[in-house]
């Protein structure tokens, strides 16, 4: 019986107010990414912890964070003075230059008597002296000091890399040293409820030793003391590895490649392996690795408001050449010299101390401290009243109350240790750490499934995403791309003829237009085999297309040398170069998406060089080859060139009108492979998945259509998007499914509407540019592969094979956190309600309770720590994906939760109470023993009935509770050692626990108890539900689940 059935049985009337609503819960909540400082002060202050070092351990240090705060703003005070200081000597030091030249005999000197060292490069970048620059010879100076070469780069010589980590060290930083295993048995032992439980054992040692002797009088309290070392060991062992996956996946977090030149090779390396000396490219995106030095480049602009505070982009050129690590290119590219690594440079010192700060706690974490807060609260109102209800029966039955001995005291020691442990019962401390465990779980399995998850609210937000917005190029297509069709100089042409086709001429200036008009590389092998490419895809396609009709890379690039470069933008969509060619012409040459580049031509070329005049018949013509091309899932590129009189200025843009038409071609990236069947279990999961695409919208409709994405939705183009009224896009985003050529604005804006209609939006992005529209996003995923380092430093994923099943993946293990931790959630308040009740009821009518403090502690552990781990490392099944998703106002504790709740308890609660107050009569038990029997056969009902209910908690809404049971080996060893220790707890631990040994009879009796809840939870799984959420609001906003695609 599915949950949305409608009944009055279990109606929101009846019911208590809504759980969000309740006052006491009103000052847990946090945004999603990250709550602001007084939200994350506010949900500390008034959470209920019996361990706060425990529970606490997975979120934000508040107060360390404001330090490095205040510390980072007086370094940004500091680097903003030296910059202003460094712009002024800058002009001073060229009006010197211009008034005189000077002698330079002491400045000669004063070179010679430098020593280069790690403080002297650390002092040059972090100071921006320029007269230090000067006396060390500039950068080809200084590059010769540190035996490198800018052209060649470092030799790949170990000794000398040995020598360079010696001298001026390496790029790392110093981490705090993980804690070891006893750190957390510590940690454990810090539970307020276990310390006075401690004293209680001193106290029932001591007390029992003096009355009973030492045969018998140490049980009770070594009873206790042995059941806190289970719970701390346990506990520390579950804590020790969840913090060994944390490291794991804070070590792959920082896995940075570099491209780098060495031998004369470009080459990637890791960020850590980089090395004084080093030459390094930057291009747009990049984290700059290291300090240095600017040898060269094309319209560099750096964005050092993560240093300076500064939100204006630094131009760095020759006059200004310094490079701050950490700092981010947002525009342009260039080469780089590394002066300063590691804890040589400012960014060493803030990395040292930033990850002091912690992670933001996730919602749901803040969320169930509220629940385990408001539970805590009511089982200590509990526990109070149990104890002084046992204390006032056992003072009422005393015959005499001046007359005391030992067994008094040991009583009311034993009832304060059940008040204590019943509170040690009722808190449920496991809700919340219970969520760390599952994201850990699930962290360090996403990363085997290509994903790595930067911050943990990802995980829990991923599983009620509502609509994907993704990307085409590498997500939904392989990202290895060829030139299959090619319309050059007037025509379509044959690959293979091309050459024989073409004027020597003409064949020249279009291999100068692929080889020159790039910032990819060629890296040509020894030994004859397959070149390798450097570059992104598209790069290397026409980069391949140029080897393939017989160009050589080598030659071109000696023939010409490029002077000036504007690199591709996501904005512009195109690119253009300055060719000094070696006939002495100066030649501009220009690609990208055709229509852009298209609109700046009004001539073309023909196959013999002749200029022909691009008419409206012409450009029409070329148009529909465009459309062809497209129409054929090709995308399409655009080559042109035109001669040019002089080389633009440094800040002059290169002349893109009156360009000539080279050629067209169209580029072939393939759908990846189960994309179309990723796409349909989106569709079948309520998650509707939309293409934003910068290629044409002839291109992104054919690839959209081939993945199922398209089927009768709506298709735009950015710039129709961009004009519509806020009223308009939200009229049309219900249906959209294809925005194309959108710039990364409209992409934000996008996601934006999307989010203020109530969808939980996730995103992907690769750009520098989608940086915004990743952080606006509920979940932002970068790209591992095509994307910059400032695209993954604002998402939450990272999708390490830029693969859209690799999203899907992703969105299955969200809805398995979801899930898991709700079957959790569920299996722990049985649990409370169940024990707090029997022991409660059973002191105010018996006067004792039927659960010792042994007992509960052991109790506690089934539900806490072993039915986190248990339950919490359910991995994913394609069941999952077979429902809607929870959505932006979904309730957390569902109508199904409280309605499984509800029917276990009322049914442990009844068996358990017949037994309590009628099973000495029903079971024929009698003589001095009778009564520990009968509390024996209540302690082991009572647990098997948590073991089977554990069993039901895996599945909250299906009958058959069995399946997928052996793909969670923890599951079963969880189960197999709980049984197995609750035997031993029974049969031989009698003296500690409280228990006495079971005969044949009474084993089965019990167990058949707890296994009758089995069929209990089939009975109850066909009570229909109400549609509304018992105790939460109706969704609100735009809500539809798509149609699957045809």
């Amino acid at each position: 019986m599915s949950e949305e059935d409608d009944s009055t049985l279990f109606s929101p009337r009846i019911l208590h107010p809504k759980l969000e609503k309740l006052t006491s819960m009103s000052k847990f909540h946090v945004a999603g990414k990250g709550g602001d400082p007084e939200s994350l002060a506010t949900w500390r202050k008034y959470s209920l912890a019996l361990n706060a070092t425990r529970r606490f351990r997975y979120t934000a240090d508040l107060e360390k964070r404001r330090e490095l705060q205040e510390a980072l703003e007086e370094k940004r005070r500091k680097f903003r003075a030296v910059g202003a200081a460094a712009k002024v000597a800058t002009r001073i030091n060229g009006m010197i230059k211009n008034l005189k030249s000077g002698d330079n005999s002491e400045r000669t000197e004063a070179k010679k008597t430098i020593q280069v060292d790690a403080q002297v490069l650390a002092r040059l970048v972090e100071k921006k002296d320029a007269s230090v620059l000067h006396d060390l010879g500039g950068t080809t100076g200084l590059a010769k000091n540190l035996k490198t070469s800018l052209k060649e780069g470092l030799r790949m010589d170990e000794n000398d890399f040995n020598w360079r980590r010696e001298v001026f060290g390496t790029n790392t930083f110093p981490e705090k040293p993980p804690k070891g295993f006893w750190t957390f048995v510590w940690e454990a032992m810090q539970d307020l409820t276990l310390m006075i439980l401690a004293v209680c054992v001193v106290v029932s040692l001591i007390i029992g030793v003096i009355t009973e002797g030492w045969e018998e009088g140490w049980y009770d309290g070594a009873g206790i003391g042995f059941s806190i070392l289970l719970v701390v060991f346990v506990t520390a062992t579950s804590d020790y590895q969840q913090s060994l996956q944390f490291r794991d996946l804070e070590s792959e977090k920082k896995k940075v490649f570099v491209e780098v030149v060495r031998n004369a090779r470009r080459q990637k390396v890791l960020i850590f392996e980089l090395l004084v000396g080093d030459i390094v490219n930057l291009s747009t995106g990049d984290q700059v690795p290291a300090d240095g030095l600017y040898i060269s480049g094309c319209s560099l602009s750096i964005d050092e408001s993560s240093m300076t505070g500064e939100s204006e982009p630094l131009k760095v050129n020759e006059d200004s050449p310094y490079l701050l690590s950490g700092t981010k290119v947002q525009d342009g590219s260039g080469l780089m010299l590394v002066t300063g690594v590691g804890m040589n440079t400012e960014w060493g010192h803030l990395m040292a101390t930033l990850s002091e700060g912690g992670d933001d706690e996730t919602p749901l974490q803040v969320k169930l401290n509220g629940v385990a807060t408001l539970i805590g609260k009511i089982g200590l109102m509990f526990a109070v009243v149990t104890f002084l209800v046992l204390l006032g029966r056992y003072l009422f039955s005393k015959e005499s109350l001046s007359e005391w001995s030992g067994t008094d005291a040991v009583t009311i020691v034993n009832f304060f240790a059940i008040a204590v442990t019943i509170i040690v019962v009722a808190v449920p401390e496991g809700l919340p750490l219970a969520v760390t465990l599952t994201l850990a779980f699930a962290m360090k399995k996403m990363m085997n499934d290509k994903a790595l998850v930067r911050h943990l609210s990802a995980c829990e937000t991923m599983g009620s995403a509502t609509t994907i917005c993704s990307d085409k190029t590498g997500t939904l297509t392989t990202n290895k791309m060829t030139v299959t069709k090619a319309w050059v100089a007037g025509r379509l042409r044959e690959v293979g003829n091309i050459r024989s086709d073409l004027s020597p001429n003409i064949f020249e200036i279009l291999l100068e237009g692929i080889f020159r008009n790039t910032c990819g590389d060629i890296q040509e092998k020894n030994d004859g085999s397959t070149p390798s490419f450097l570059g992104t895809p598209t790069e290397t396609a026409i980069l391949g297309f140029g080897l393939a009709v017989g160009g050589k890379f080598k030659e071109c690039c000696i023939n010409g040398e490029m002077v000036k470069m504007e690199p591709f933008n996501s904005v512009r969509k195109t690119m253009g170069v300055v060719v000094d060619t070696k006939d002495g012409k100066l030649r501009a040459h220009w690609k990208g998406a055709s229509e852009i580049v298209l609109k700046h031509c009004d001539k073309t070329i023909d196959a013999d060089g002749n200029i022909v005049p691009l008419n409206e018949a012409k450009v029409k013509e070329i148009k529909g080859i465009i459309h062809t091309f497209s129409d054929e899932a090709l995308r399409t590129l655009c080559l042109a060139f035109r001669e040019v009189d002089t080389c633009p200025g440094r800040d002059d843009p290169i002349p893109n009108k009156g360009l000539i038409l080279m050629a067209i071609m169209g580029i072939k990236d393939p759908v990846r492979p189960g994309v179309r069947e990723a796409v349909k279990l989106c569709f079948a999961a309520g998650i509707k998945v939309r293409m934003v695409t910068g290629d044409s919208i002839n291109t992104a409709k054919a690839i959209a259509r081939e993945c199922g994405i398209l089927t009768d939705g709506e298709a735009i183009e950015g710039p129709a998007f961009r004009d519509m009224n806020p009223e308009e896009i939200r009229k049309l985003i219900p249906s959209l499914q294809v925005m194309a050529r959108s710039s990364p604005s409209d992409k934000h804006t996008l996601v934006r509407e999307l989010r203020a209609l109530g969808e939980v939006v996730a995103v992907t992005g690769d750009g520098t540019n989608d940086a915004p529209a990743l952080h606006e996003s509920d979940i932002g995923m970068a790209m591992g592969i095509a994307g910059t380092e400032v695209a993954k430093e604002s998402a939450d994923v990272v999708i390490l094979d830029d693969n859209f099943s690799t999203i899907v993946v992703v969105a299955k293990w969200g809805r398995s956190v979801y899930t898991n931790i709700q079957k959790f959630v569920q299996f722990q308040l049985t649990v409370n309600l169940v024990a707090l009740v029997i022991n409660f009821s059973s002191a105010c009518i018996t006067g004792t309770a039927p659960l010792t403090a042994v007992q509960l502690l052991w109790v506690n552990l089934i539900m806490d720590t072993l039915g986190a781990l248990a339950l919490a490392t359910e991995p994913p099944n394609d069941e999952l994906m077979m429902k809607p998703p929870v959505g932006r106002n979904g309730s957390f504790i569902s109508n199904v939760m409280w309605r499984n709740i509800f029917g276990q308890a009322i049914y442990q609660l009844a068996v358990l109470s017949v037994l309590q107050y009628r099973g000495k009569g029903f079971f024929h038990l009698e003589g001095e023993d009778s009564t520990i029997i009968l509390n024996t056969m209540i302690f082991n009902a009572f647990v098997f009935c948590q073991v089977f209910n554990e069993i039901n908690s895996r599945e909250m809404g299906k009958l058959n509770i069995f399946r997928h049971t052996f793909n969670n080996w923890v599951f079963i060893l969880v189960l197999t050692f709980t049984v197995a220790f609750q035997i031993v707890l029974v049969q031989f631990l009698g003296k500690f626990s409280g228990t006495t040994p079971l005969n044949k009879e009474q084993w089965m009796i019990t167990v058949g108890i707890g296994f009758v809840s089995l069929f209990v939870a089939v009975i109850v799984k066909l009570i229909p539900l109400p549609k509304a959420p018992m105790f939460s609001s109706p969704p609100r906003g735009y809500q539809q689940i798509p149609s699957e695609p045809v």
